[in-house]
């Protein structure tokens, strides 16, 4: 598709009256004018026909998943293969072209320390509502606890010192093979800081590295175009073998949680947005719209990253702010997370009979925010965490277990959370960078 600075030309008084579209194009027919129906419907559509045939093609062979499993969900996962694959190169390109380009490592400090504030800010503020929403609408009431066969072997938690001293890699390639999303951001940032230190010698390098960044988004780009066949690939199968016999007994869990993330997004984000980035919050709901759909199908952070840094750069999100707000966003923004971690816990106490205390729920509320820092950005992620919570209050681990038939359904809302929350923190960073930069620019004209 042509860009549209490429088609723009310079309109006379006289362009209509000699036959000049109304777009101030002379002779130029309407982009949609003669192309077939499919091609004018725009990516957000296609992703969200993909999205309903994908449950409809679910509920239908919910008599025979492994038919779903073994023709339908290999081009969802191949599809989510290709996105993790360019993912990585991506994000320690990016990084580092959007260190290099703010060109003051005070600069990426400011940026770097009103994000971090945000991200922890908005966790708070989830975890929290979750625990409201859990309390207020009773979650585990009617649920009868099985008897026998409710074990989790849970997962021990780094402590606090590893989890910092893991941040920093002690190699370069690996945290790249690994996709270790944290450490591949501090090589990024280190080496971003290298070549502003370097001054006019790491040109070669930073020219490289900014040609690389624009090859990716340029695969990025490719990959996305196919979004709709990797979308119906990923729901297909998990409609499938989650049909409404799982789903029942939980299901007010599921609503519960439900609707503390739709309250998240609806009070808390778009909240935000107005305040901080004064936009309209329905511009960027609609902004936001293909980020959410392929977030809800694929249950990834870190692999729906290429598509949300696309969205947020065309709502006006400038690159230097997307390429390092984001990625940070897709590690250790999880607000989604945090609300599973509130509803969570308050369900498994009230089956289990516990009544916690608002000191322990507060513990809740620490321990998610927390823990939610260095949590990878890939399905499933949430169960070590809720478990970590369960631990800091005493809670039963083998609760966990109470919700792992259900998690995916919850993994698939959660994730569409915390991208959402990433997209809303990025662009808030933006527009108070950018009134800086207009306050700090009118200083100098009255100065000079």
């Amino acid at each position: 598709m042509a860009d549209d600075a490429t088609l723009q030309t310079t309109r006379t008084p006289d362009d209509t009256e000699n036959g000049a579209s109304p777009n101030g194009l002379t002779g130029a027919p309407e982009p949609n004018r003669g192309k077939p129906w499919y091609k004018r419907l725009s990516l957000t559509t296609w992703i969200f026909i993909a999205l309903v045939l994908g449950v409809i093609a679910g509920v239908a062979l919910q008599g025979a998943p492994e038919i779903a499993d073994t023709y339908i969900k290999p081009f969802g996962t191949i599809f989510l293969n290709l996105i993790k694959m360019i993912v990585v190169p991506l994000v320690l390109f990016s990084i580092i072209a959007g260190v290099v380009s703010l060109e003051d490592v005070k600069k990426v400090g400011a940026i770097g320390g009103k994000t971090v504030l945000f991200y922890l800010i908005t966790t708070a503020f989830a975890v929290t509502l979750g625990l409201i929403f859990a309390n207020v609408m009773n979650v585990g009431a009617g649920y009868q606890l099985p008897s026998g066969e409710l074990t989790y072997e849970a997962t021990e938690p780094p402590s606090f010192i590893d989890t910092i001293v893991n941040i920093f890699p002690s190699n370069f390639f690996q945290p790249m093979a690994d996709a270790t999303m944290l450490q591949v951001i501090v090589i990024a940032v280190v080496f971003g800081f290298g070549m502003i230190a370097a001054g006019k010698k790491a040109k070669p390098v930073i020219d490289i590295c900014n040609s690389l960044s624009d090859v990716c988004i340029a695969i990025m780009r490719g990959i996305i175009l196919v979004a709709p066949f990797g979308v119906f690939g990923l729901i297909c199968p998990v409609i499938a073998n989650n049909g409404i016999e799982v789903l029942r007994p939980l299901l007010w869990l599921i609503v519960v949680a439900y609707l503390a993330m739709l309250c998240q997004i609806v009070l808390v984000y778009s909240g935000i947005i107005k305040v901080f980035a004064r936009m309209s919050p329905l511009k960027f709901l609609k902004g936001e719209m293909p980020v959410m759909g392929f977030a809800f199908a694929s249950a990834s952070s870190v692999g729906t990253l290429p598509i949300n840094m696309e969205c947020t750069e065309k709502m006006g999100v400038s690159k230097e702010v997307t390429s390092f707000v984001l990625p940070l966003g897709a590690t250790i923004n999880m607000d989604g997370t945090a609300i599973y971690q509130g509803v969570c816990a308050i369900f498994i106490a009230q089956v289990f009979g516990i009544d916690l205390t608002l000191g322990q729920q507060f513990t809740i509320v620490m321990t998610a925010v927390l823990a939610s820092i260095g949590t990878a950005g890939v399905p499933g992620s949430g169960m070590i965490m809720l478990a970590m919570v369960l631990q800091s209050v005493g809670l039963p681990v083998e609760g966990v277990a109470l919700v792992a038939g259900v998690d995916r359904i919850l993994d698939m809302m959660r994730t569409t959370v915390n991208v959402t929350g990433d997209a809303a923190v990025a662009t808030c960073v933006d527009a108070m960078q950018k009134r800086l930069a207009a306050r700090r620019a009118k200083k100098a004209a009255k100065a000079a």
